[in-house]
Order: C-alpha cells, then structure tokens, then sequence
C-alpha cells in the first residue's frame, strides 16, 4: 500500500500491519468491530453490501471506513473468500482495559480460498485442496492439500498427467514460483485462484528441510516419496505457505503420501466432461455423482467422490470392494444397524483437524464425543459379522474410550459456542470454579434479601435493586420517598421521577460479582484449553477411524443402490473381454417418467472376433445414450460397484477415452470441428491394448466425404494398429462405414432398430446386428416440428440426391439440382423490379452509415409501393 504512514496512532499500527499482507483484504479489530480501510473498505462494502463512511485521520484526510461486528465474522468471512479474496485477521492481542497505550494487534490468520476451517466457506461433500505446482523442464512436481482434514499429496510426471490431476482435484488455489508465471499460464487451461510465491521457496533442500522438521523426521523415505524430488520441492512450498498465512497449529497434517499414475484408470478432461461424472453438461442434468451418492456422512461423500475419478486398475482390489457390498446386500439388517450409527458421526474428519488447529468450539467438542460413541457399537457389529473383510475393517477402528470420558465429565452437554459465554464445564469438576459458579449464581438471592433489608431500615416499600453497565448495581428511589434516603446512600443520577443511589456494601458485592465471573470465565477457558489439549493425542486413531468410516458409508451406499436398482455383481479379471448382458444407462434411467422402462441392451468386445462395433441409426435413437452407458458401467465396476445390467463380464480396462457429443470451444476461436479432431488426436496417441474407445459421429463437422474418409481412417486404425486392439464402440451416421466389416474382421456392423409406421418412425432403442441403410433424418425433422414445407422440399432434394448418388462429383450436385424449380420466390413474378435492381446496384453498402442504411430501405419502400398501385390501377 502506497498511503504514507502518518495519521492518528491507531492509523500508524494499521499501515504497519497492513504492509505485511499487501494482497490481502485486512480486517482490523477495533473494540467490537472488524474494520477495514481504504482500497480494501471498498472491496468489502461491494461484496458484504455493507455501508461505505469516512474516518477522520488526525491532521490527515478522511479515509474510507467499512466495518461489521466482530461476531458476524462466520457470516461475512466466506462471502469474502468466495469472491477470490485473500483475508487477514488481525486480532487485539491484549485485553483492551489492560493495554498501556494503543492495544497490541497482529495477523492471526490469512485465510485464502485454499485455506480454510469455516464450514461456511467449505462444502461437505467436496474437499478444498490447495495445490501447489512445479516445472522442470518436460517433468512437472505437484501438492495437494486439504487443511480442512490434513491429507496431503504429492505427483509427479508429464504435463498431460498433470493437467489430469490438476482438474480431477479442482483445487480452489493454486500457488507456484513467480518466475514461472508464462508456464503457467501456457499449462493451465481452466481459472484457478491463484497466488506466485518467490523463487527461493522452490529449493530442493530448503522444502526437504520443511518436511522433515514438520513430520519429525529425518529422512522421508518412510513416506515413499524420496524419487518425486519435483513433487517434494511442491510439497515444500505448501509449507512454507501454511507459515506465511498463521497456519501454525497443523498437527493433524502428519503423512504424505504419493500419487502414482499406474494405479488408477486414465480418463482425460474430455471423458470426465463428456460422461458427466461430477457436473452435468446442460442445466437440470443429473450427474453420475448424484445417482450413486446414498452416503451418509460427509467423509463417505468425498471418498465416493474420489473413487468415481480415480477408478482401480488392479482386479484384486476392485474385487475386495464388491465382495463386501456383496455381503451388505445378502445382509440387510446389518447393513441397516451400521447405517443408523453412521448416520450420528457428522464430519468427523474436519472436527479432528479443528482440534489439531485449537479451532474447535464447545459444541464441536460435544459433536466429537457423540460421533466417538459410534465406533464401539460399529465395531462389534463388524467383529460379529463372521465376514473376514468386515471384521479387519472392525479390528483397525479406535473406539477413543478415554477421550470420550474425558468430555463426558467435563463438557455440559449443550454448551455454547463460544467459550467466553460461560457454562461450559459442569459442575463438580473444578472446585475454584464451583465456588465462582455459587457466587455467581446465588447473586439473585442476595439482592431480594438487600432490598428487603434496606426496604424495612429506610420504610421505602418501593425500593428496587436494578443494574446497568454504567453504574453497575443501584438503588433506585421514586420522587416521593426521596425524603427517606439514609445519609450513608451516594446519590449516582437524578431521573424525572426517581433518583439512583449506590452503597458501600452494594458496590462491594459488584467487585465480587464480577471478580467472580471474570475468574470463572478465565478458569473454564483454562480447564477447556486443556480438554483440547488432550485430545490431540488421538489425532492419529481418529483419523483412521474416518477413512474406515468413509469406506463403510461408500460400500453401504452401493449396496444400497444396487438392492433399490436392482444391479448386479460384476466380474472382474485380467482377461480382454467386455461382456454387458442387459446394459442399462444409471442416470437415464433414474429420470424417465413414472411407468416408463429403460430398454436394456447388450454389448460384446474382445481382441479376437469383435473389437469395434460400428452402430448406425438415426439421431434421437439412442447411440450416444448407448456409449455413454458403457463407459459408466465399466467405471462403476472399477471403483467396487454393482452394475446396471442382468449380468457383467469386464476385463480391466486401464484408459476410457471418449469423443462423444459436442464440446466446442468457440470462445478460444475453435470450431467444433477442431476440437473434435483434437480430442480424436489426442486419444489416437496414447492408446493402450486395455482401453476402451467411445466414439460418436466423428466426422460430422466437415464437409460428407471429408468425414466419411476420415471415420473411416480411424477405423482401420484401431483395427490394424501394430501393438493394441483397443475394444471400440464406434457410433456415426456414415451408412458407407457398413462396408469395412468385408474388409476388417473385428469389425461387426450393428444398428439401433427403429419401425416405420405410416411414413413416421418409431424409435425401439434396441441395438441389433447388421447395419442400417436410412438415416430417417427428414422423420427427425418432422419430430421437431419443423415446417412442413421444409420438409416436403427437404424430401424432394433428398429423392433427387438419391437418383444421382455416385454419378456426379459432390461439388456439382448443387447444380444439379433444378434451380427453376426449386428457388424459393421472393418478388411476384410479374412486378417490374428493373429500377429496384438498379437502384441496389448503386449502393455501396460498405460506405453506409446505419441512418443512411435506413434512408435507403425506406426508398425501396416506396419504389415497392409504387409498382404495386401501378400494378392495382392496371
């Protein structure tokens, strides 16, 4: 900030402070209030809708000043984050009646969009990871972390990797060296928050240095990342921002784990977007998140999440996974028992971070012992299930006895949020604070009995003992008993119809009253502080019991969904096979109407007979839908789910590449065209034997034959290629793509059935073999309401088409076509337009101007309108 410091002493600490944290909106506590000043009371009165004043500065010129109560920072602080703003808080350090001068100030915490504990600021559902990236020449480092819960990641590898990982985990900031601010800019292709850090923060050693002293450590060879030397230098960085921005207390953030790019299915932007698996391409979708998220807790949510973006590549594990929400299905009254107590576990996860960051709340400690409760009913159910994967789940969870107690005796049971309310901590458990409580609490009694004492010693019957903040406790006397004031009374205020009097014994009681609730409130603070204090070393068992809860909510939400649904269990091996008997679409499914059915099909691929599946039909029949379902079913296999078809061979599929629907990227000046055969490019060049190929009407954004020729490139090149068979579903329009099945031997023409009936056509969703000769694009047409008059010309152009096909060039069958009798006619025919024509040839319309532009179109007007009285008198 540029404003000199000068101005009252307060202004001079706030510039001071200020300096420090120049990108970031400062809220400066003054008594009650969080203020801001300046460029950042304007930011903050846009976005909070606050009212902008002025403050007067000394000798100096008024400022502006914005400012909201100190208690309303859980409702204002998020909408400030939300808005791409970086936050500082800067707290009174010292009790205001105990400073000497102006109150000692300073940043507690800068909360950034990647950095935050409000749960108004976070979603539930959705981790909040902040990311920090590296380059390094073709190899690239990077760090996820969710301070909200303490995981922490770290990856390495080339740039289409990262990009993959960098939109998976949509962080909501990212941070990297300010000297490779253009790489970034080249690599990134969505708006990231973000924040560049100096160049000595992304030091080899320097960020190995950090990680070790965090972890306490001496080598990080136990945490298995010692060969992503990039990814630690990333890491580093993360740390060292943690510092930067008064993130000290972070103890729940003790492991790192790597990322390794072999372990889980390759989907790029282009498949995560084209299947919807989180968002939703048009307004009112439904995603495939929404129709497999039946979890109950907050961590089950994220994980579900996780799992859908990350599915696994080793059978094994994939078949752990179904075996157990197999035995959930088989075992409903379990299955229900485990539901109901997961249902009272809340976020345990986030609540442990906030008491690794001493951040947690009265209530919120409450909240941890009732989810604790939980474990050991949980437990024993799995311990009992006489199913060895449930009960090693079982055998792994803390059930935090000793925690639980220790709450239990000392937290009430509905304590406030705040600490300094009081009536935190119960009775019996601190005697000091008994006897404070006592004198508090019995204050009432004294009070009747001192005005009942001096009522009979003075003969006032209407004396009352009142209080204010000004004067404290009082004796207050109407006027007409003013006469009875004992002569010991100190006479405080004079009121119109009574006057207010303090004695020596009343203010006495008042130093007690309030040395009293000072001391308890300083007390409960203390015995509280130490509460948390305790908790901290079940930070590592309650962890662990959250990911084991997050993974039972998972494996219970999918046998839920597939006992509803009626899935079924799949098989999953290393062999080539794709075997989908009665495949239906999860989310289409879900959301036809009431009485409606789903028609189920089935898809065959393997290496041998049937690798591509070339699916013609007409638009709106359904083979996008097919392609899409596919892809969905396979994914929800890889990540441990049941499936929506009668029964599901699937041999691993290790990369789901997909070229389905409309993307374009018209804003960067790309056709759809382009992208089109972008993404067909990029899926040619990292084909593997185990992927899965989804195309849908390549070639349909250039001209027939261009298409045609291209289509059928591709096809042959997934056939003859020299290393993979990759399985293929290849949907299009092109009718002329039936012949390659004469020439290529895993490729087998199929069609999506439809039944003309009466010049319409009815769609039966059914794909069956052999491929289909009629587009039925002009029944489409007519479906959609087009005029009818299109379509009997429409008909007419495509009968003649048909005649001629294959007899003359595609350049000249325009001109084939009749122009006398197919022009549209826009003048009658016998109206004199000679002097119109001349007249349109004189003007140069790239000269005009729009008032002239007019000028003109009104004298063709009148030209028109006297041809036609001309015409009329005729």
């Amino acid at each position: 900030m540029s404003k000199p410091i000068e101005g009252t002493p307060l202004m001079r600490q706030y510039f001071a402070i200020k300096e420090k944290y120049p990108g970031a909106l400062l809220l400066f506590r003054v008594g009650d209030f969080y203020e801001t000043f300046l460029e950042d009371a304007v930011k903050t009165s846009k976005v909070l809708g606050i009212v902008l004043t002025k403050r007067a500065n000394g000798s100096a010129s008024s400022i502006e000043l914005a400012g909201f109560p100190y208690h309303s920072l859980e409702l204002y602080l998020p909408k400030l984050v939300k808005a791409g703003y970086r936050v500082a808080i800067c707290d009174q350090l010292e009790d205001p009646k105990q400073a000497k001068g102006i109150v000692q100030r300073g940043v507690t915490e800068l909360v950034t969009p990647g950095l935050s504990f409000s749960e108004a600021v976070l979603d539930s559902k959705c981790n909040n990871y902040l990311a920090a990236i590296v380059f390094e020449k073709e190899l690239l480092g990077m760090a996820f972390l969710d301070l909200s819960t303490g995981e922490f990641l770290v990856a390495e590898g080339a740039c289409d990797y990262m990009q993959k990982l960098l939109q998976r985990f949509a962080p909501s900031e990212v941070i990297f060296n300010k000297k490779q601010q253009a790489l970034w800019d080249d690599f990134v292709k969505e708006d990231f928050a973000v924040y560049a850090l100096e160049d000595w923060i992304f030091q080899f050693d320097y960020a190995y240095g950090l990680l070790n002293t965090h972890f306490g450590t001496s080598s990080l060879k136990g945490f298995g990342i010692t060969d992503y030397a990039i990814g630690i230098v990333a890491a580093g960085a993360i740390l060292n921002y943690l510092a930067e921005t008064e993130h000290k207390e972070i103890k729940h953030i003790n492991s790192i784990a790597r990322l390794e790019e072999h372990q889980y299915v390759w989907l790029d932007q282009f498949t995560v977007k084209a299947l919807e698996l989180i968002v939703p391409q048009q307004l009112g979708g439904t995603a495939l998140i929404e129709i497999l998220d039946r979890t109950v807790t907050p961590m089950g949510a994220r994980l579900l999440k996780k799992w859908l973006l990350f599915p696994l590549k080793e059978a094994l594990h994939i078949q752990k996974r179904l075996s157990i929400v197999e035995y959930l299905i088989d075992h409903p009254t379990l299955a229900a028992l485990l539901v109901s107590h997961l249902k009272q576990i809340g976020d345990l996860e986030r609540l442990i971070a906030k008491v690794a960051a001493s951040r947690v709340n009265p209530r919120e400690m409450v909240a941890l012992k009732r989810a604790l409760e939980q474990i050991y009913p949980i437990q024993k159910s799995l311990e009992n299930s006489l199913f060895p994967l449930l009960q090693t789940c079982g055998s792994k969870l803390h059930n935090c006895h000793d925690l639980v107690e220790n709450i239990q005796n000392k937290l009430q049971e509905n304590p406030p949020m705040l600490i300094n309310q009081g009536g935190i901590i119960k009775p019996h458990v601190n005697d000091a604070l008994d006897a404070f409580n006592a004198m508090i609490h019995t204050g009432k009694d004294y009070l009747v009995q001192l005005q009942q004492k001096e009522s009979q010693r003075t003969r006032i019957p209407s004396l009352k003992v009142s209080y204010n903040r000004v004067f404290g406790y009082y004796l207050e006397v109407s006027n007409a008993h003013k006469n009875k004031v004992p002569t010991d009374w100190i006479r405080k205020q004079t009121l119109a119809n009574a006057e207010r009097y303090i004695t020596e014994e009343l203010k006495h009681y008042e130093e007690d009253i309030v040395h009293a609730a000072e001391q308890a409130q300083l007390l409960e603070q203390q015995l509280y502080q130490e509460l948390v204090h305790a908790a901290l070393e079940f930070i590592p068992h309650i962890q662990k019991n959250a990911k084991i809860i997050a993974q039972l909510d998972c494996y219970l939400a999918f046998a839920k969904q597939a006992s509803e649904q009626h899935y079924s269990k799949p098989i999953i091996d290393n062999s080539t096979w794709l075997d989908l008997k009665g495949n239906r679409h999860p989310v289409i499914e879900q959301r036809l109407p009431l009485g409606k059915t789903y028609i189920p099909n089935d898809i065959w691929l393997d290496q041998t007979q049937q690798q591509i599946m070339v699916i013609t039909g007409p638009n709106m029949a359904g083979k996008s839908a097919l392609l899409r379902q596919v892809a969905l079913t396979v994914l929800m296999a890889q990540i441990g789910s049941f499936v929506p078809a009668t029964s599901a061979h699937i041999g691993i599929v290790d990369k789901i590449f997909t070229r389905v629907g409309a993307s374009d990227n018209l804003a960067q000046g790309e056709s759809t065209f382009m992208v089109e055969m972008t993404e067909t490019a990029s899926i040619m060049h990292n084909l593997s034997d185990r992927s899965l190929v989804l195309m849908d009407e390549i070639g349909r954004g250039t001209s027939t034959y261009d298409g045609i020729s291209i289509a059928w490139a591709l096809v042959e090149y997934l056939h003859n290629h020299p290393r993979y068979k990759a399985k293929t579903l290849f949907a299009t329009h092109y009718h002329e793509l039936n012949e390659l099945t004469a020439e290529l031997a895993r490729v087998k023409n199929y069609h999506v059935a439809v039944q003309e009936v009466n010049g319409k056509i009815l769609f039966l969703h059914k794909v069956v073999a052999g491929g289909s000769e009629h587009s039925f694009g002009i029944h489409v047409a007519q479906m959609a309401g087009m005029p009818t008059i299109i379509l009997e010309r429409a008909t007419e152009i495509l009968q003649h088409l048909s005649a001629i096909s294959g007899k003359i060039p595609e350049k000249e069958i325009v001109t084939a076509l009749s122009p006398t009798k197919y022009q549209l006619k826009l003048f009658d025919a016998d109206a004199d337009l000679g002097y119109l024509r001349t007249f349109l040839d004189e003007i140069d319309i790239n000269t005009l101007s729009p008032v002239e532009a007019l000028l003109k179109l009104s004298e063709m007007q009148n030209i028109l309108k006297k041809e036609r009285n001309k015409h009329k008198n005729e």
